[in-house]
């Protein structure tokens, strides 16, 4: 079983990175290091050969509207419960939004292979957030930082915010080259392929040392609000979705498809975008930790009372 599969892997470099930190290899210097550098350097690296080979066309099916509309519902539950009850700044509001609806690319590969027997189900949703959402979230954390810190901000720097972004441009340039027709050489397209590969390790690494090496929610309050966000990521979205894709009138396939992408967990780089902001890191590792592990749970379950067979590709 694929998905399964995919979540042993997950759990077992993120084991890697724990033992690691246990008996002293991996420090916490380490861990930032290995954060910084898939922040800066390895997920450019992915975003540019990812949206490069992307079929742009598939971007505006019924699948990816609906799958964006459960997130948009999830995210909107999120921004207004942790304005009113939680009152987070920027920075921090955002990262908590990012955690109740922004659902893993990673994890979805293994899942898609598993549950649709096609994994270019899962391309546009993950086109959309890396072009479109990724750029804005990255902007609004760097905004919110330097308001935190006090930097202030000329009106020029603000409009360029997202074209100072090492992911935003990584991915601005995957799509000069889509969009040209353009064939990257193998002398570049080769080491950019390897950097890239080390995207997930780096991360699941890191992640999996700061679970050792760093505390978790320190109140009572950060636990329900980190609950609360497990709980619209795994539940909230994928009923949404099945109820979205049921009033379209799609079929038992597609419907299939958008409530299964709905239950993916947060996704990992929303751990490195809080290391690399210095915004809620330990908040943020124990909500994707909860959500990882139920999602699992759900994900079986919708798999095994949703699938309707075989789905075309």
């Amino acid at each position: 079983m694929h998905a399964l599969t995919g979540f042993i892997t997950l759990a077992v470099l993120i084991s890697v990175g724990w033992l690691l930190a246990a008996a002293g290899v991996l420090t916490t210097g380490h861990r930032s290091m290995m954060s910084s550098l898939a922040f800066n350097v390895a997920s450019p690296a992915l975003m540019c050969t990812m949206v490069a080979h992307a079929d742009l066309n598939r971007v505006f099916a019924q699948s990816v509207v609906v799958s964006y509309s459960a997130m948009a519902v999830a995210a909107l539950i999120c921004l207004v419960v942790t304005v009113l009850a939680w009152r987070r700044g920027l920075a921090a509001g955002t990262l908590s939004v990012l955690l109740g609806c922004y659902p893993s690319g990673n994890l979805g590969v293994p899942v898609a292979a598993y549950a649709l027997g096609d994994v270019t189900w899962l391309a546009p949703i993950v086109l959309v957030q890396v072009i479109a959402i990724q750029p804005l979230v990255l902007a609004l954390l760097d905004a919110g930082t330097a308001s935190r810190r006090g930097i202030e901000r000329a009106g020029w720097r603000r409009l360029v915010l997202p074209l100072r972004n090492p992911l935003t441009i990584g991915v601005l340039a995957g799509l000069a080259v889509n969009l040209s027709g353009l064939t990257i050489p193998a002398a570049l397209g080769d080491p950019l392929e390897m950097v890239a590969g080390a995207t997930v390790p780096l991360m699941l690494l890191a992640f999996g040392a700061s679970l050792k090496l760093d505390a978790g929610p320190r109140s009572s309050a950060d636990l329900v609000e980190s609950w609360f966000l497990v709980a619209v990521k795994v539940l909230v979205q994928p009923v949404t979705a099945f109820a979205l894709a049921r009033l379209m009138g799609l079929g038992a396939d597609i419907t299939y498809v958008v409530t299964l992408v709905a239950c993916l967990p947060p996704a990992q780089n929303i751990f490195i975008f809080a290391g690399q902001y210095d915004v809620r890191v330990d908040f943020t590792r124990a909500t994707i930790f909860r959500s990882t592990a139920a999602s699992a749970v759900v994900i079986l379950a919708v798999a095994s009372l949703l699938s309707p067979g075989a789905v075309p590709g």
